[in-house]
């Protein structure tokens, strides 16, 4: 067995084994082994009473601007980190339901992967090894797991995994990182998955999609959703003042939500679908599909932007399915 081979091994038996330390500051840091969720209903201000580094005068984060202006690698990650572990309980309050224990959903549409199945056939999911990238609370982690996978479920924030440990009580495993480092051996995962995980909120995409190709195996396969990037045009409103173009599709300027100090709390990047194409090229991966799921009938609920009315009329999320090249 060459080197490879023995760490790809060696994560099999502890997903964990090739983790490389969190180097968070946190003394209650999860085991080795831990994740982040997905979904920010992008264009409303929140804060959290203990990041100080996005703190408003009464540490709650209400006087918190929104603009759009230039934010960086280390600003972003530091942005998201705390703004997930800020509003982690409310969101899991507010969508756990919806998302499940156990359920692997695409985007605020519903997209089931058991219906859509584009990791693959379900019943090929058996045994492979899965890293699941801004995992949240590890549902779509649990449902893989629940069909044979090894899955690990990997996110920046540590609110988010504790809800996972909340959950299961560890079944998963979890590792607490950022996906622009992924602390695991060159080929150690048949499938890598998002689901509107990271890659909104990083500064440098290709960057994360060089890391996932790196711990991929040859042929391995990674799926991503995120935010349709039309959606950027449009007021962030579910209804019919969401449906006018209020801005240029082809501005890449970020969003920003900023404290009094000009401090970024929150940050989201916009990429055209042009943009994501050229960037999962240079990330070394073939793009397989792009699906843009249509609002079901059966879905009445209104998340942030999105709802039926929308829905019915505009995409509201973009999924990439992509495959190593070798």
């Amino acid at each position: 067995m060459n080197q490879e081979d023995d760490a790809a091994e060696r994560v099999n038996e502890d997903p964990a084994a090739a983790y490389r330390g969190y180097g968070d500051g946190h003394e209650d840091a999860p085991p080795a082994g831990h994740r982040h969720d997905h979904r920010h209903d992008h264009g409303h201000a929140l804060g959290h009473e203990d990041d100080a580094a996005g703190q408003d005068e009464d540490g709650d984060g209400d006087d918190a601007e929104a603009t759009r202006r230039e934010a960086g690698e280390a600003e972003s990650s530091r942005a998201s980190r705390g703004w997930w572990d800020r509003n982690a309980d409310e969101y899991q309050s507010d969508h756990g339901a919806f998302l499940g224990d156990d359920r692997f959903v695409w985007g605020p549409e519903g997209l089931d992967e058991a219906d859509a199945g584009l990791l693959g056939p379900a019943a090929a999911l058996e045994g492979l090894d899965v890293l699941e990238i801004g995992a949240g609370a590890a549902q779509c982690s649990r449902w893989l797991a629940a069909r044979g996978a090894r899955p690990v479920a990997l996110d920046l924030s540590h609110r988010q995994l504790q809800h996972a440990l909340r959950i299961d009580g560890g079944a998963v495993p979890l590792v607490e990182a950022d996906a622009g480092a992924l602390p695991f051996r060159d080929g150690s995962f048949d499938l890598a998955c998002s689901a509107y995980g990271a890659v909104p909120f990083v500064a440098d995409p290709v960057k994360v999609f060089r890391e996932v190709r790196r711990v991929l195996r040859p042929g391995g396969r990674w799926v991503f959703s995120v935010t349709h990037p039309i959606r950027w045009a449009f007021p962030d409103e579910p209804g019919p003042e969401g449906l006018s173009v209020s801005a240029s599709y082809f501005d890449r300027t970020p969003y920003v939500e900023q404290d009094e100090q000009g401090r970024a709390v929150y940050v989201e990047h916009h990429r055209t679908l042009g943009d994501r194409v050229r960037e999962i090229v240079a990330g070394g991966f073939r793009l397989v599909d792009l699906v843009e799921p249509e609002w079901p009938a059966w879905n009445a609920q209104e998340w942030g932007g999105w709802s039926p009315l929308r829905g019915n009329l505009i995409p509201g999320t973009a999924i990439f399915v992509c495959e190593r090249e070798d």
